[in-house]
């Protein structure tokens, strides 16, 4: 195939697709008529040149991809025309040939497919099934020689070294002997158990890759380098350190004698183009080892060549009468014969590569692809002054395009130590200014692995060339850092490490100071670019996700000093101040590295998963609980300092509060640092007095728990602060509310002032509620007694939101009730031990019911939104927490505790039914809002949640969700998820009657579909809705029809009974009943039934509808659910024609079963 028009090909254009093993790829020439990709015949003699040589060259393109319907049976075909056995070097010397390709060629065109025979693949490892997930260990079969070089080293029964010393013992013996020992190794490795005789020795090498080809087990898709199993990877090591140990014990003499490597070379080409894969993997395998050890030799020679020349240089130099004539002659016949040497290595090289790598390269295997990018790599490290150079690199740069995410990682792997040697740098600007945009791009890769090997790349790349990379380059790693992949955020924290955080080693910064003298940290400049990427990066709700891909590799990150520095001390003269936005980001990073130092846990979405929970090695236990002493030493002192300067800022505060809680309290007694503690103390009692935020104020409850740990020493001092801070809480609302309904008793309104301080005080009684047990402050009736002005006929000019936190502050009251049960029943032996346990749990019992029955109420005439929900919310969390589980699983045989059960009735499970239908599956409108849309869905995904788990923990019965599945198609972007894994959880509850479930769901929405439509058809948006849930409720079910048998068929029977409805089976002629359109998404739960229960079912259906002779139009649907009854039922139906087709030999009976398994995949939901 010429070039058209003699357009030049950059070399950074797009890649090559793969060559099909089975079709040689089809050459482009030059305009000489030269193939470009055609390797050349260099000047080394006695190669067999084997298929890769010829073969393109004598192959005529294909026009059609497509083969034949019935394809005659052909031979194994050789790939290339029968060549001479060897050739000389006068006729390797005769030709100058082609050449791999200058930079600016194209890589090679993509060939014209052919479809394997049969149209699957056969055996011999073309396009057969993968292995398993194990291989066999080998074993010796009969006819084997045990002997032979593949079992010693399949056996692992000799060291690699002593194995090579024999063989090359046998080879100075007899090399004809040796020889054949070696062919047979290369074949039986491929996975062939052909038997290479010492007369085929003499044949030519295509002709005992045909016999061998004749003689691969057909059926088999396996070969040692694809097996599994500990045993086989030992030996595709073994089979990788042979072949190097070979060529490095037979360097100094055997490689050089025009035998060995000319038909070790010859033979391996051939197999490496063969259409074997098995083949063709594991001579390309060795080809690609072979080269490797070469050039491990061609070092080796340049370096005693070196040696030689400094020699000769040195003993010519010397005086007339102390030089030695005879030791120049000896030293230049060396270096001569050194020359040569490396000549013929170079030749070698230069026709493997040539012959093997610039087809294999593009193989449609690919492992083999990956092969080549490993070695290509390990060439140009170790011998750059051959490989390093655009001819080679460019195969390099055209695989970073593989489709494949392994090959593409050998890329990127083989480039990194290139990039990492300075000596290398001018070698590689070419490539660098023509591959990097596809470099940095990887960044981006699908592939975890191949994105972090890419940041490291783009990392050596900036060091090595720093004008390289444009500020867009830069920002697309930058993003990284918010990467939910750790490994790939850690990696783009490096690449910020050296472009931005990065202090100057050669010039030594000008010292700064505060305005007071005070001398600036050394990372106080990093820490100022650091606020300032973070707020520039505008994703300000991330900050943990920064943190994390910086405190690994960062010492600023925990330098806690120099961060408190900046906040505390004000700028001096030659320095910026930090503004607003600058002290809260930064306030927000300092916070974000504190809990990570402390805790050593990454954010969320960056660690294990739930099931997998990170442990934390020794060493990083270790670091993590020094830094955390670190941290409590120094915020244990300026904590104080930096609430008295923010505290009038809530967002600066709240980041500020937390911190605490991640303090090492022993700390405060053995660094004698009371006099800080209560310090502490005091200015959460003040900030909860003076802060109104509710933010603030949870945070504060959370740091006072935190402080009063049980096991804590100081939890005596924090106790008492607790309680000053909640008693304080309560007096503020006692205060409040009196003053309230005393003026609402003399018929006076209350001012915003009284409205202000009730809210607020509830607020905060609500809030430290969550935290702390208030229920010794007797506060429950007082709040109580509001609960009646929630309901519509009872409104007040109480606010909404104060009744909110009257609703919220009862139930923690309820909770904290309960627990204190608990702990005194596990104290004195039971829930009820005891007079004074069984009126608790009378007391208790009360509350409950009166709590609920209100609850009750307001969700049904709750005066205001909001407090319904909170309503609803409340009863769906009590009727977890007091459900049957409470007695039977936590205190079981307790009578006292059984009483305290709360189980719904069918009014209440309708309320709540009512109530998730009004809020939760409804459609609103909020253009232009998109944080309020957010926000809202939130919301209504936690009131749907909240109903589910009454399903999941078998509250209320699964028969109440079906008014929530029935929404799964139409709301499944907002609320799919939730919905699924209910279905999935009411499956291991009980299959029945979740199938019975799905069964109601589907006729609420048929019976809804009817009250809009008095004629509803086949075609209507509705209907096709409903098959649509009942295809995704079908897939539900897996594929164990077994299982789901008695689910099934009751799901079916209820389906026809409900589509039978007014319907008379014994009238002849009777119209068709309404809901016969029922049927249609029916059928589709069919294909689950097994045989015997399709009849079951099918009898049951014409119990209700009895067969006519004929059915119209109007009967459709009954008899497609029918017909889908019918499947695989050949007494029911007749037999299909039965076609005579001949099996192809490729195809197997395991491939039949392929076939067949991939109708029974289930449906994506």
């Amino acid at each position: 195939m010429h070039r058209r028009g003699g357009k030049r090909i950059r070399m950074d254009d797009p890649p090559p697709e793969y060559v099909n093993p089975m079709t040689p790829a089809t050459p482009m020439t030059d305009y000489g008529g030269q193939s470009v990709h055609e390797p050349e015949t260099p000047n080394y003699s006695n190669f067999n040149v084997g298929a890769v040589v010829n073969s393109t060259a004598t192959e005529a393109p294909r026009e059609d991809p497509e083969e034949p319907a019935e394809p005659a049976e052909e031979e194994p075909r050789s790939p290339s025309p029968a060549p001479t056995k060897r050739i000389t070097r006068s006729r390797g010397r005769g030709g100058d040939g082609g050449y791999v390709g200058r930079l600016a060629e194209s890589p090679p065109p993509p060939p014209l497919r052919r479809r394997g025979r049969g149209g699957r693949g056969r055996g011999r490892g073309r396009g057969a099934a993968p292995p398993p997930a194990y291989s066999p260990p080998p074993v010796l079969l009969p006819g084997d020689d045990e002997n032979s070089l593949y079992n010693i080293l399949r056996f692992n029964k000799t060291a690699i070294n002593q194995v090579v010393d024999m063989w090359i013992e046998e080879y100075k013996t007899n090399r004809e002997s040796a020889l054949v020992q070696l062919m047979q190794f290369f074949i039986n490795s491929s996975g062939c158990r052909g038997k290479v005789t010492p007369d085929m020795a003499q044949m030519d090498h295509t002709l005992i890759i045909k016999k061998m080809t004749q003689e691969f087990d057909e059926e088999s898709g396996e070969y040692p380098l694809i097996m599994t199993g500990q045993t086989w990877k030992k030996f595709r090591s073994n089979f990788c350190e042979f072949i190097q140990t070979l060529v490095k014990m037979c360097q100094y003499s055997i490689i050089y004698d025009q035998y060995l490597m000319d038909n070790i070379i010859s033979l391996l080409t051939g197999l490496s183009d063969s259409q074997v894969r098995a083949f063709r993997h594991t001579a390309t395998l060795a080809v690609m080892k072979l080269m490797t050890a070469l050039v491990d030799v061609a070092l080796l020679t340049s370096v005693n060549c070196d040696n030689c020349l400094r020699q000769y240089e040195a003993e010519r130099l010397k005086a007339r009468d102390k030089r030695a004539s005879e030791r120049l002659e000896v030293l230049v016949a060396k270096r001569q014969e050194l020359e040569e040497n490396m000549e013929e290595i170079k030749n070698m090289l230069s026709y493997m590569f040539k012959s093997v790598f610039v087809h294999r390269y593009r193989d449609t295997l690919p492992d083999i692809r990956a092969i080549t990018m490993a070695e290509i790599g390990i060439w140009m490290e170790k011998f750059p002054a051959h490989f390093l150079d655009d001819l080679y690199l460019k195969y390099i740069g055209w695989t970073l395009h593989d489709k494949i995410g392994e090959v593409r990682l050998r890329c990127l792997q083989a480039l990194q130590p290139l990039y990492e040697c300075e000596e290398l740098k001018g070698k590689l600007e070419l490539f660098t200014s023509k591959f990097k945009d596809r470099i940095v791009s990887m960044a981006l890769d699908k592939e975890t692995e191949v994105a972090v090997h890419a940041v490291k790349l783009v990392i050596a790349i900036l060091k090595m060339h720093p004008d390289v990379l444009t500020d867009k380059d830069c920002e697309m790693v930058y993003e990284l850092v918010y990467s939910s992949w750790r490994t790939v955020a850690a990696a783009a924290g490096e690449f910020l490490n050296v472009r931005l955080f990065r202090a100057d080693a050669e010039a030594e910064p000008a010292p700064v100071r505060s305005r007071r003298g005070k001398l600036r940290p050394r990372n106080a400049p990093l820490v100022r670019d650091l606020v300032q990427f973070f707020i520039e990066s505008e994703l300000h709700e991330h900050g943990a996700y920064l943190v994390d891909s910086l405190i690994e590799s960062n010492p600023m990150m925990k330098d806690w000093e120099c961060m408190t520095d900046l906040l505390l001390e004000e700028a001096g003269p030659t320095e910026e101040a930090l503004d607003n936005r600058q002290e809260s980001s930064l306030i927000e990073l300092m916070v974000c590295c504190v809990r990570q130092a402390s805790t050593g846990e990454p954010p969320v979405g960056r660690g294990a998963s739930r099931k997998h929970h990170q442990v934390l090695s020794k060493e990083q236990a270790k670091v993590v609980s020094d830094d955390r002493a670190r941290m409590t030493a120094h915020f244990m002192a300026t904590l104080p300092a930096l609430l008295d300067k923010f505290g009038a800022d809530p967002e600066k505060l709240t980041n500020l509060i937390c911190i605490p809680q991640y303090f090492d309290l022993d700390l405060y007694t053995s660094q004698r640092q009371e006099a800080n503690l209560t310090l502490l103390l005091n200015k959460l009692r003040d900030i909860v007095c003076v802060q109104t935020e509710a933010e603030v104020l949870d945070t504060c409850a959370r740091t006072l728990d935190a402080l009063c740990a049980q096991a804590g020493p100081v939890y005596t001092r924090c106790n008492v602060a607790r309680a000053t801070v909640t008693d304080m809480c309560v007096n503020r609302y006692k205060e409040a509310i009196d003053e309230y309904r005393s003026l609402l008793e003399g018929g006076e309104i209350p001012d915003a002032d009284e409205v202000f301080n009730v809210t607020n005080s509830l607020r905060k009684i609500s809030i430290m509620y969550t935290c702390h047990n208030m229920n010794d402050t007797n506060i429950w009736d007082s709040m109580f007694e509001d609960l009646p002005k929630c309901l519509k006929q009872n409104e007040t000019q109480m606010p909404t939101q104060a009744l909110v936190y009257v609703l919220r502050a009862l139930f923690y009251s309820l909770l904290w009730s309960l627990h204190e049960l608990e702990e005194r029943g596990a104290g004195a032996g039971g829930a009820g031990a005891g007079g004074a346990g069984a009126g608790g749990v009378a007391a208790l019992r009360e509350r409950l019911h009166a709590y609920c029955a209100h609850c009750r109420d307001i969700v049904g005439q709750g005066n205001a939104p909001a407090l319904r929900e909170e309503a609803y919310t409340s009863i769906c969390d009590l009727l977890i927490f007091f459900s049957e589980h409470l007695a039977t699983l936590h205190h079981p045989g307790e009578p006292a505790v059984r009483s305290l059960v709360f189980e719904p009735d069918n009014e209440l499970c309708d309320l709540l039914n009512d109530f998730i239908q009004e809020f939760v599956f409804v459609q609103q409108n909020y253009d232009g809002q998109d944080e309020r849309r957010i926000e809202e869905l939130h919301k209504r995904r936690n009131l749907l949640a909240a109903y589910c788990k009454l399903i999941v923990y078998n509250v209320t019965p699964i028969r109440r969700a079906a008014d929530v599945f029935k929404h799964y198609i139409k709301c499944y972007n907002d609320y799919g998820d939730i919905i699924k894994a209910t279905v999935s959880k009411a499956r291991e509850i009980n299959k029945l009657n979740c199938a019975l479930t799905m069964e109601l769901a589907m006729q609420a929405l048929f019976n809804e579909m009817m009250a809009r439509h008095t004629a509803p058809h086949r075609q209507l948006p509705e209907l096709l809705e409903l098959k649509e849930l009942a295809k995704r409720f079908s897939v539900m079910f897996g594929l164990d029809a077994v299982k789901n048998r008695e689910a099934l068929t009751a799901l079916h029977r209820a389906g026809v009974s409900f589509a039978a409805l007014e319907h008379c089976a014994a009238a002849p002629g009777a119209a068709p009943p309404r809901r016969l359109l029922f049927l249609e998404p029916l059928a589709e739960f069919s294909g689950k039934l097994l045989r015997q229960d399709k009849r079951h079912v099918l009898k049951f259906l014409e119990s209700k509808f009895s067969p006519a002779p004929q059915w119209g139009e109007e009967w459709a649907p009954l008899a497609a659910y029918r017909a889908s009854l019918l499947t695989d039922a050949p007494d029911d139906r007749p037999p299909p024609a039965r076609r005579y087709a001949r099996r192809h030999r490729g195809q197997n009976d395991e491939e039949e079963g392929d076939d067949n398994a991939e109708s029974d995949q289930e449906v994506p939901g």
